[in-house]
Parts: structure tokens; C-alpha cells; sequence
């Protein structure tokens, strides 16, 4: 065999020419020969593992090597994990600030055109003047230690530590995410004030919101020692309750305290002039473009997938990251289609599919969602959302019954929207998930509610929580906006009334200009006379 194998080569080498890269003919061995060989063989590896094994047990301590525990890290694996969770807080933080740009073209959109500078303008004053407000004086009120009603250091962040308590994020990431925030809650304020204040007053009211109603009010259910935070503890508020209150990324903080700051002003001001309510015999004036109305609904939509999943402060933890991202959509979702068939059936526009209502509809379904997000399943979140989509129906037929002007439906949106999500918690919670955290979730403590068998103590400490800021910032802001009402012009919260009726509205009388001025068909170019070449001039 070996033979006739070899002069197979032989000729194959003859006719290619090549001899060195024919393969050589292969060692035949017998049966028993390739038995041994393969015990021999698979006895080493044996061995060889047995080794290995030998050596991660003796090794470590023949060398002296200290036990580390599993969950020990290193200094450079935090400063890792560190940097990856700023990195996520701050992509989150420049998502919720770009929602500005949602709220500017919702609420221009909304309004009617001689009111859309004087929009444009407050939200843009209000995103200043937050900035340095809340650099000064309000993260300070809000974030700081001091008691459970307000925080007593770092104004102007000095003295501030490196990182925010145990998040292991910079103070100044979190203090750029917690702007964002602020600035949300300072321009849902504006929403329902459209068209009748003034400039000036807006100027004072917003110094009033930014630096203290929201920071302090805030302060009570995030700061690290607010009442609400500690309540249901031993030696804190209501020790008997057993529970804190909590909202994850803002129903009540951000979007109750906007939404109520809102109706206190709508209701000293007074309705625009010539506004005729339903009950009445008129209704809303009609949006002056839906369009620009539309398109910053679904900016604020994609802002919000900062808004909540940035709460966490944390990139690894994945699960409660995706779950929020998820339950986030799915409640808008709902949100809108609730809505949407709540005007279809009993709306003005009975039998159409009204736009207005629709666009309210899914930014209601997130604001109900902002609370909860972290301790619902997708289904909680669905039922939630199309629950939203009823109450902010309801919201803005009883706003506009009790003859209060909300052009753009904040009152609703936010502040009814805002409560119903807080509660939420309560009957939703799953009793899968506890606390979010750097390094990723605790579920040790999972948070229930009553429809999953955790009994009434969430629903209780949600209601007080809800109650007591709903409450609280109702009475601060309606002084505040009363004192400013008072104030003569033009530092009147008010606009005077040529500012109103005048020609070119709100806007031309504040700002001196129309967000549209008005362009002749035709101009008048003039001819075009060509001018005659110089002749050049040889010398």
C-alpha cells in the first residue's frame, strides 16, 4: 500500500514540476498503535488540567496574595465606571435641554400669531436666567444638605464636594442634568399665561419660580435629607407609614410644581381680552399653526427618553434603563389614543379626530409615566398612559368650565397629569423592582402596589407626598403672582390693554415685532442699468 502510495507522488511531482509543495504521504498506524496514541494524548491534557487546577488553588497562597471580594473594585475600575455614568448623565441632560425646543414650538404653536414673539421670548428668558439663578442660589436650596425643607450649602457651588453623595458623578454633570430640569418646569409655567402678561413680569415671576418655589419644593421630596424623602423612617415624618414618597424623574417635582405654578397664574391674571368661554357660548381661539404645534410635541417626546431614563445616573444599569425607555413609549402611546377617542366621542369636535387633543394626549401619557417608570411593568405603563389620555381630557373641559384661560392645556398636561402619575405608583408598582444605583439595581427592597398585592402604604405615602407639594406650591405661587399683580406698569404681571388690542398684539407692543410681518407681493427692483467699461489708458 505504502508503495503504490509513494509512486503516486512520484508521477504527481513528475508532472507538476514541483516537488516541494506536494504533500508527503501520511504515516499509516494500526489499530492498537492509535489507541495508545490517543490515550497518551488525552492522559497529558488530564495531567496538564490537573495542574492548572493545583496552581489557582496553592498558588495564591504560597505567594501571599490578599482576597479581594467580588464586588471589590479597584481605582481604576471605578474611575471607569465613574466616567461611563457621566457620560450617560450628561447625553441625558443635553436630551432634556433640547426639549426647550419642543416647548417653544408647542406653545408658539398653540398660541395665536400675535402672541408667538412673547412666547418665544419668555422661554428663552427663562432658560437664561435659570441657568444662572439655579448656579447661584437653587441647586444650593435643592440639593445640598441642611434640613428636611430646604438645603443650607453650596451657593454659588462653593464647597461642594466632587461628586454628587454616592452617584459617583460629578457635581457639575449633575448639576447640568438638574438644570435641564429646572428650566422644564420654569417654561411649563409660562404655558398657561400665553398672550396677556408682561415682559417684565414674566422677568420677576420666573426669579421667583427658578430661584426659590421650585428649588425649595423640590428640596423636600429629592433632596438627601427632604422630609419626604426620610418620611415613613424612624424619627422622621410620619414614622408610623412605613413608606417615603417617591417620583422618579419628576410627576410631581417637575411636572405638578410647573403645572400648579401655571393655574395660580392663569387664575390672577384673567382670561386674554375678548376670550369667550364654552359655557358661554365660545371656546379656545384656534391654534395659529398646528404644524409648528406637532412637531415640538414629538421633540418633547425624544427629550423625554433623557428625562427618564437619565434618572437613573447610572449607564449599567441596563435592565432599568431599557424598562424605563420602554414603559416611557408605551405610555405615551397609550396616552395619545386615549385622547384621541375622548375628543372623538365628547369633544367640540364630536365624531373628527382632533389634533390639539391628540398632541396632549401622548405628552400626557409621559408626564403620568415620569413617577413610575422605574417600578412598572409595560402593561402597568400601557393602562397608566390610556388612563392619562381620559384625565387630561377631563382636565381641560374642567379648566375651560371654571372660565380659566390655558391656551395650551399646561394646567391638564402637567399639573392633573402630573398628580395622576404620582399616584399611579400606588395601585401600579409590580414588586419586581427597588432602587437604581452606580453599579447597577438593588431589587432587595422591591417597591408593590395595591394591585399587586403590596396593600395601601405606596398608594398613602404617594397621596400625602402628592397632597402636600400640590398644596404647598399652589398657596406660594398664587402670593407670588398676586404681589406681582399688583406692581404698576409695565412691571405689572399683567400687559396693559393696548398691549392686547393694539396693532400687531402682544408682540409688536414687547418686543417691537411680528413673528410674521407682513411682505408686499410685489417689490420694487430697480432696473438694472449696466455701467459702461473704462476704456483703458496707454501712455
Amino acid at each position: 500500500m505504502q508503495a503504490k502510495h509513494l509512486g503516486f507522488f512520484r508521477i504527481l511531482s513528475s508532472l507538476t514540476g514541483n516537488t516541494k509543495n506536494v504533500l508527503e504521504p501520511a504515516i499509516q498506524l494500526t489499530r492498537s498503535e492509535k489507541w495508545k496514541l490517543g490515550s497518551t494524548i488525552f492522559l497529558g491534557k488530564m495531567i496538564g488540567l490537573g495542574l492548572v487546577f493545583l496552581a489557582m488553588i496553592f498558588l495564591p497562597g504560597m505567594l501571599g496574595t490578599p482576597a479581594q471580594a467580588q464586588t471589590g473594585y479597584t481605582a481604576h475600575e471605578t474611575a471607569m465606571v465613574n466616567s461611563i455614568n457621566t457620560v450617560w448623565t450628561l447625553v441625558a441632560a443635553f436630551l432634556v435641554f433640547g426639549m426647550q425646543a419642543g416647548f417653544v414650538m408647542l406653545e408658539a404653536g398653540f398660541a395665536r400669531k400675535r402672541e408667538t414673539v412673547n412666547v418665544l421670548m419668555e422661554c428663552i428668558l427663562d432658560t437664561c436666567l435659570c441657568g444662572i439663578l439655579f448656579w447661584a442660589i437653587g441647586y444650593a436650596f435643592m440639593f445640598s444638605h441642611g434640613n428636611g425643607f430646604i438645603g443650607t450649602h453650596w451657593f454659588f457651588l462653593s464647597g461642594a464636594p466632587d461628586t454628587y453623595e454616592a452617584t459617583g458623578v460629578p457635581i457639575l454633570a449633575h448639576w447640568i442634568f438638574q438644570f435641564a430640569f429646572a428650566d422644564t418646569c420654569s417654561t411649563i409655567t409660562s404655558g398657561a399665561m400665553i398672550g396677556r402678561t408682561s415682559f417684565r413680569g414674566d422677568i420677576l415671576y420666573s426669579i421667583g419660580v427658578t430661584g426659590f418655589i421650585y428649588p425649595i419644593i423640590g428640596h423636600w421630596a429629592w433632596g438627601p435629607d427632604g422630609f419626604l424623602v426620610t418620611m415613613g423612617s424612624a424619627g422622621n415624618f410620619l414614622p408610623s407609614l412605613g413608606q417615603p414618597f417617591r417620583d422618579f424623574a419628576g410627576s410631581t417635582v417637575v411636572h405638578t410644581i410647573g403645572g400648579v405654578i401655571s393655574l395660580a397664574g392663569a387664575m390672577v391674571l384673567g382670561p386674554r381680552l375678548g376670550r369667550v368661554f364654552a359655557r358661554d357660548g365660545g371656546g379656545m381661539p384656534a391654534p395659529h399653526n398646528l404644524t409648528v404645534a406637532a412637531v415640538g410635541g414629538f421633540l418633547l417626546w425624544f427629550g423625554w427618553y433623557g428625562f427618564n431614563p437619565g434618572s437613573t445616573l447610572s449607564a449599567l444599569d441596563a435592565q432599568g434603563i431599557g424598562r424605563v425607555a420602554a414603559n416611557t413609549t408605551l405610555a405615551a402611546c397609550t396616552g395619545g389614543l386615549a385622547a384621541m377617542m375622548a375628543a372623538y366621542w365628547w369633544g367640540a369636535t364630536k365624531g373628527k379626530f382632533d389634533l390639539a387633543f391628540s398632541i396632549n394626549g401622548f405628552l400626557a401619557g409621559l408626564v403620568a409615566i415620569t413617577c413610575p417608570c422605574y417600578w412598572v411593568s409595560p402593561l402597568g405603563a400601557i393602562l397608566l398612559g390610556a388612563i392619562a389620555g381620559f384625565v387630561v381630557y377631563a382636565g381641560a373641559w374642567l379648566v375651560e368650565y371654571c372660565r380659566i384661560d390655558d391656551p395650551v392645556g399646561a394646567v391638564a398636561v402637567h399639573g392633573f397629569c402630573g398628580i395622576w402619575g404620582t399616584l399611579s405608583l400606588g395601585f401600579f408598582a409590580c414588586g419586581k423592582y427597588g432602587a437604581t444605583g452606580p453599579l447597577g439595581a438593588d431589587n432587595s427592597a422591591p417597591v408593590t402596589g395595591l394591585l399587586y398585592g403590596g396593600g395601601m402604604g405606596v398608594l398613602k405615602a404617594q397621596f400625602i407626598g402628592s397632597a402636600i407639594i400640590t398644596i404647598g406650591t399652589f398657596v406660594v405661587a398664587f402670593i407670588l403672582m398676586w404681589v406681582i399683580r399688583q406692581l404698576p406698569d409695565p412691571w405689572n404681571l399683567r400687559v396693559e390693554a393696548k398691549g392686547e388690542t393694539g396693532s400687531g398684539g402682544i408682540d409688536v407692543f414687547e418686543h417691537g415685532t411680528e413673528a410674521y410681518p407682513h411682505q408686499p407681493a410685489v417689490v420694487d427692483i430697480p432696473e438694472y442699468q449696466p455701467q459702461p467699461k473704462e476704456q483703458p489708458v496707454f501712455s
